[in-house]
């Protein structure tokens, strides 16, 4: 097997179990079957999701089978990970709503006629209740309760239900139904992940090779991408709102969008890394970032037209080029924008703040904000504008 090959599939990845078996298998010279699974808890995927639809495209353009399972079964038990209180279930009407568009937008990455779209419900409704028992007598309690989220709650006297400790098994179980050679994740599946690789071995079968990614940041560069937390981009956005968004990020969290949502070389990115350090403008890079994900989801018009209505209002707007760059430096993970007006010497109080708040004369990014109670997430970088005259552009940091 050539080593390019190798490093082009563990790009980005936070680890492989066991790397040495994934070698062996890509040397039989077969197409593998390669499976990520998604529940369908929410109705539309963001850019934290892509991360691993982005190895299944690696892997399917290298001529490899892509298994796309949606667990529609899964999905009406809820997944425990990270939870430290017991998820409410979905109603199978709301697992099937979520999964038709998971189906739509997943394709504007992969190839329809190269990917199997497979339910878990296909097999676990046709499971009776001595096989479900028959697979819960592979696992034990105690090996279930070293799960690092059922072991805080359990040493905490927090319940946990007895239907979340088959969530593992039945995902684990996934691999055996559908002959997974390799299974992808988020580093916080590794505990499912690996319940995959015992059932397998329990059931005959070849070990998968698991393969994590590492979790994507959202738009405040701390916390996971989460729709929850506003932190995320849709990748059923529009273009406007794509590019918005990711010109808002960091320059640091910048390299990291790269290095696992661009489809562009490492050799590429790291030659660009190079060149800010010696002095180029980071901005010129985030555009080409912003241009490459729009036209992926969008297209290529789209991404000139989103390129030349940010530059409308933001150059063409009356917005200095050369405005104050600032660091405001808070002790929380959020800072009251009020505060923060004040601090960045927009406003010569908070009173002032909120009350040209409450004027209609402050803007966020060129978008007019009206809550004078707004909390701003540190690590984010935005200009702030008040009146006609004062702006700054400001990054919050700890």
């Amino acid at each position: 097997m050539q080593e390019d090959v190798l490093a082009y599939l563990l790009r980005g990845t936070d680890e492989v179990l066991i790397e040495q078996e994934l070698i062996k298998k890509l040397e039989e010279g077969r197409p593998l079957r390669i499976k990520a699974g998604f529940d369908p808890t929410a109705p539309d995927l963001h850019l934290g999701h892509t991360v691993l639809i982005n190895k299944l495209k690696q892997f399917q353009d290298l001529g490899h089978e892509i298994l796309f399972l949606i667990g529609d079964f899964t999905g009406m038990i809820g997944d425990p990970t990270g939870k430290n209180i017991t998820r409410k279930p979905l109603t199978r009407d709301q697992v099937m709503a979520n999964a038709q568009t998971y189906q739509e937008q997943v394709f504007k990455i992969l190839d329809p006629g190269k990917t199997q779209i497979m339910f878990n419900s296909t097999w676990m409704n046709a499971m009776s209740p001595a096989d479900l028992i028959q697979i819960a007598a592979k696992y034990t309690v105690a090996r279930m309760l070293e799960r690092d989220d059922f072991n805080k709650r359990f040493k905490g006297g927090q319940s946990i239900a007895i239907h979340e400790f088959l969530y593992p098994l039945i995902q684990g179980y996934d691999s055996v139904a559908m002959k997974a050679d390799v299974e992808l994740g988020g580093t916080d599946q590794k505990f499912n992940l690996l319940m995959g690789r015992h059932l397998q071995e329990v059931f005959g079968q070849k070990p998968q090779i698991v393969m994590t990614m590492p979790i994507l940041e959202g738009l405040d560069g701390v916390q996971k991408m989460s729709k929850s937390l506003n932190n995320y981009i849709g990748i059923a956005d529009s273009a406007d709102d794509i590019f918005g968004k990711l010109m808002s990020i960091s320059d640091e969290l910048m390299w990291r969008y790269f290095e696992l949502l661009s489809f562009r070389p490492m050799t590429e990115i790291r030659l660009w890394m190079q060149e800010c350090e010696q002095g180029a403008n980071p901005r010129n890079y985030k555009v080409k970032l912003a241009q490459e994900i729009i036209e992926r989801f969008h297209n290529a018009e789209a991404a000139c037209k989103a390129l030349e209505s940010f530059e409308a209002r933001f150059q063409r707007g009356g917005m200095p080029d050369d405005m104050e760059e600032l660091e405001v430096k808070v002790a929380g993970a959020s800072y009251c924008i009020a505060n923060l007006l004040k601090d960045a010497g927009l406003t010569a109080s908070t009173s002032e703040s909120i009350r040209m708040i409450n004027q209609g004369a402050v803007k966020i990014d060129g978008e007019k904000i009206s809550d004078p109670k707004l909390e701003v997430a540190v690590n984010e970088r935005h200009v702030y504008q008040v009146g006609k005259r004062k702006f700054a552009r400001v990054e919050i940091i700890n």
